[in-house]
């Protein structure tokens, strides 16, 4: 399965090219964040990353921009962003076979949060906007994007936390190989609001100097080879597995579970251990899982292997924890990798990007960088 575009929103900036300077330098320019927010509403001392510079009605037009939530109007402009910068030749796709395929963990935490809220705050639980009620549910970004771009093939948004870009990557390519669309927009937002910050303080589940962050990307995937004289694809997405293991056995259990469902995804993609030049790791922006996560990649990659060691590429210490948006910008973040040309990665083969979460859900994905030979 071909990546041929990518757009990417991250505290960096919107683009590859930003997001690969801010992880070569090890920081990006954090700001507060804007859009009405008051003094207090965020809690206190948690470092926050918010988008810079997003205006989305610059994409999307002003009519009816109010009623879309944050993660509506990042999901809604990135699809869009990614068509328009397809080649004509490679964008002759009808919209029925063109589907949209985002992860998530709620949808959009603020809107879910504010319309429970209003439940309550008002003189009756029914007296609330019932324009807000749309933005309540899960699969809301992906069904305004779609009507947005006027997208009539599959539309899906797969719940799964920290895991929820993996699983929307998995879900796509599924559905691709068994010929459900032609084409499909794949990716995973996450938005920085009060009710989100309040919830990672109130569990002091943040690793220690990582802050908060928003963003999220699109990946255009397409069948391999079935763009005959079509650009270079950025990257082959060769296999995506998941697995469980309950954290109640003992982390090592967990470890060696995501051990377990790396090397399936390796033996699937026929891709050897001392062919992986970096791995992107997903959990190092959650307090205690950073190791674990870890231990299972030095299972896979001894340090000491015939092939050197596997480098690291972590993104949460640069561009903020990012929750269910933390698969889609890793995969993201090696696209930049690789197109960064500060980087000596023209002989890197492939990469693997892993996620773990505190429920056990483990998850990996095999990817592999196309020869720069290829037409």
């Amino acid at each position: 399965m071909d990546v041929v575009r990518c757009t990417v929103f991250s505290a960096a900036g919107q683009g590859l090219d930003a997001m690969a300077d801010a992880l070569f330098r090890g920081s990006v320019t954090g700001r507060e964040p804007d859009g009405g927010v008051t003094p207090g509403e965020y809690p206190p001392r948690l470092d926050l990353l918010a988008l810079p510079d997003f205006v989305p009605a610059d994409t999307l037009g002003r009519k009816g921009l109010n009623r879309l939530t944050r993660t509506d109007q990042l999901a809604s402009v990135a699809c869009a962003v990614a068509l328009r910068e397809l080649p004509r030749q490679a964008a002759a796709v009808e919209p029925d076979e063109t589907g949209i395929v985002l992860g998530t963990s709620v949808g959009s935490t603020r809107r879910v949060g504010e319309f429970i809220r209003d439940t309550f705050a008002e003189e009756r639980p029914y007296f609330v906007n019932p324009s807000h009620f749309p933005g309540v549910l899960m699969n809301s970004a992906a069904g305004r994007a779609a009507i947005h771009l006027g997208l009539t093939g599959l539309n899906s948004t797969v719940s799964g936390g920290p895991l929820a870009g993996l699983h929307a990557l998995r879900f796509a390519r599924n559905a691709l190989l068994a010929g459900h669309a032609r084409r499909l927009l794949t990716g995973a937002f996450e938005e920085l609001s009060p009710q989100r910050a309040w919830a990672w303080h109130r569990s002091q589940g943040l690793a220690a100097g990582v802050p908060l962050g928003e963003g999220g990307a699109v990946l255009v995937l397409e069948p391999s080879g079935g763009r005959e004289g079509g650009p270079r694809p950025l990257a082959r997405l060769l296999a995506c597995e998941v697995g469980f293991a309950d954290p109640k056995s003992g982390l090592p259990s967990v470890s060696r579970r995501l051990a377990n469902c790396i090397r399936t995804a390796l033996v699937r993609s026929g891709v050897a251990p001392e062919d992986v030049a970096v791995a992107v790791p997903g959990a190092a922006g959650r307090g205690g899982w950073a190791m674990v996560e870890e231990l299972a990649l030095r299972e896979v990659f001894p340090r000491g292997g015939t092939s050197g060691p596997v480098e690291r590429l972590t993104i949460q210490p640069v561009l903020g924890e990012t929750d269910s948006a933390n698969g889609a910008l890793q995969l993201a973040a090696t696209l930049a990798r690789w197109q960064d040309g500060r980087n000596a990665t023209e002989h890197e083969r492939a990469a693997v990007i892993t996620s773990i979460s505190p429920d056990g859900s483990v998850g990996c994905a095999v990817v592999l960088q196309p020869p720069l030979d290829r037409e």
